[in-house]
């Protein structure tokens, strides 16, 4: 996933007509969007706090972040999980296929490898390593908790492995459940808002990518978003502070569970120094989600056609794209594609969530895609819908239009193909009206169910040999008049579509 490193140089003046002024800063744009939702007709654009920029020629990659398990991961106390996740995918065929005989204490754990191990090694990628969901600068914020009758690990994709917590609580539980949380300092303290929505976005890929695993397993699960006591929950794992950490989403595997305690949605407010961080952690414990669990129905489309392909194929071949010799970004190769590709898309990218309020979520996300090639579809902007592509504007070149505005121009060190992309997707909401519907819940209700959406988005691409990089990188305020969206509209994340030009080794990690 991408995001651009620096405020965009050059920006057009003030957009008067929209709530967020279109010279904004791009990342500050995130808190102003969020405080329109709320109310304030036209945000005052925040601070630039010391510390904004990385310093002279250190590269964004090279700046200091949280350590990839949390610190209180003990190496020491390792349960290894059982080998052969990726023979039960290799037999089971995609996407209508399901793996079953699996013994039931090894069940989840082959879920687990299913959805966040890592597939490969690429020798030239400069942001290694692949794993089974997105993640911006391959930094992978999101840490996979496990209580399994009351022990509480953490997942290791390394060493495929379940890793104890030192401070980790030993209380007795009857529940089994995967836990999700996220930690915003993960990512570089440069992105500055940015940490709240990428990681975000992240969880809600994360929270497909374990409920496809788990369906393909066959085992039943309950998704329960941040409501009260979800604090607690962090403090039950020893994450410590908690304001590093968003308030995790649970997915309970089928069984009794105990009942939710009743009490404050989340405690006292948190001790922040860094005012961003602050404003950040402030929008996480926003959202006041019911109590109750929602049963997860589908997180695989029904009825897709099927593809000639393994699961443990599809997953291989996930990619956000490639370039040659260590360099950034990618590259892609005109083509043309056949119209099923964006059937096939839509599917995934259209399928709910669980529960009430992502649906909710999901109802409100506008899903825009821009055409180029694609067999029976004339170049341009659509509308997406379950029943229609609808055309705004139809003609060559938006592609090459929006390559024009997007963060990290074609440059000797980093590849930039948007012009050749076969699908550009935008998803957007505005955000007033998200709130009139789900409170201060809407902010990362969208967010959720953009990530959700969009993991089924790079599984759909794998199919059709395309690569999907998930960017939040276009000039938002010129995008949306080349998408003709309206100027209270935000767009929350981008998709790019193509075919690689460039292949490379891939060394399998796989078992």
């Amino acid at each position: 996933m991408n995001a651009p490193d620096a405020p965009v140089p050059d920006a057009p003046a003030a957009d008067r007509a929209g709530p967020v002024p279109e010279d904004a800063d791009t990342m500050a744009r995130d808190r102003m969007w969020y405080v329109f939702a709320a109310g304030a007709d036209r945000p005052a654009v925040p601070p630039m706090p010391p510390g904004a920029e990385p310093p002279p020629g250190v590269p964004v990659s090279a700046l200091p972040v949280a350590p990839r398990l949390p610190d209180t991961a003990r190496h020491d106390d390792l349960t290894v999980l059982p080998p052969g996740t990726v023979d039960l995918l290799e037999d089971t065929p995609f996407p209508a296929g399901r793996i079953t005989g699996v013994p039931e204490d090894q069940a989840l754990a082959h879920a687990l490898v299913a959805a966040f191990g890592v597939q490969r090694r690429e020798p030239e990628n400069p942001f290694n390593d692949h794993r089974g969901y997105a993640s911006v600068r391959s930094k992978f914020p999101v840490q996979i908790l496990v209580n399994d009758r009351g022990r509480r690990r953490v997942f290791d994709p390394y060493r495929r492995a379940l890793a104890g917590l030192a401070g980790a609580s030993s209380e007795p539980s009857a529940a089994r459940e995967v836990l999700l949380t996220g930690r915003f300092t993960r990512l570089p303290a440069t992105y500055r808002w940015y940490r709240g929505s990428l990681v975000q976005l992240e969880l809600g890929i994360a929270l497909r990518a374990v409920c496809v695993a788990l369906q393909l397993l066959g085992i039943p699960a309950r998704v329960r978003l941040p409501g009260p006591g979800a604090r607690e929950r962090l403090a039950e794992f020893g994450l410590t502070p908690s304001w590093e950490w968003t308030l995790p989403v649970v997915v309970e595997l089928a069984g009794d569970t105990p009942p939710v305690a009743a009490g404050p949605d989340h405690g006292p407010a948190e001790a922040v120094q860094d005012p961003v961080m602050a404003d950040v952690v402030e929008m996480n414990r926003a959202q006041r989600f019911p109590t109750a669990a929602a049963a997860v129905g589908t997180a695989i489309p029904p009825g897709t056609p099927d593809t000639g392909l393994s699961w443990a194929e599809v997953l291989w071949r996930r990619t956000s794209g490639r370039m040659p010799r260590g360099l950034f970004g990618n590259n892609a190769r005109p083509r043309t594609v056949p119209g099923g590709v964006l059937d096939t898309a839509r599917d995934w990218l259209l399928t709910p969530p669980p529960g009430a309020e992502l649906r909710a979520a999901a109802g409100a996300l506008r899903v825009t895609a821009v055409t180029q090639s694609v067999t029976g579809h004339p170049d341009g902007v659509y509308e997406v819908t379950s029943a229609a592509y609808s055309p705004r504007a139809t003609g060559p070149g938006v592609p090459a239009r929006l390559e024009e505005i997007y963060g990290y121009p074609l440059a000797p060190g980093n590849g930039c193909d948007v012009r050749h992309a076969s699908v550009l997707w935008f998803l957007s909401f505005r955000p007033r009206e998200l709130a009139g519907h789900l409170g201060t819940s809407a902010w990362t209700a969208a967010q959720y169910t953009c990530g959700w959406a969009v993991h089924g988005l790079t599984l759909a691409a794998a199919t059709a040999g395309l690569y999907a990089r998930p960017v939040r990188a276009f000039r938002e305020a010129p995008a949306r008049r080349i998408l003709g969206l309206p100027s209270d509209e935000m767009v929350v994340l981008a998709v790019i579509s193509g075919t690689s030009r460039f292949s490379g080794p891939l060394l399998d990690l796989r078992q």
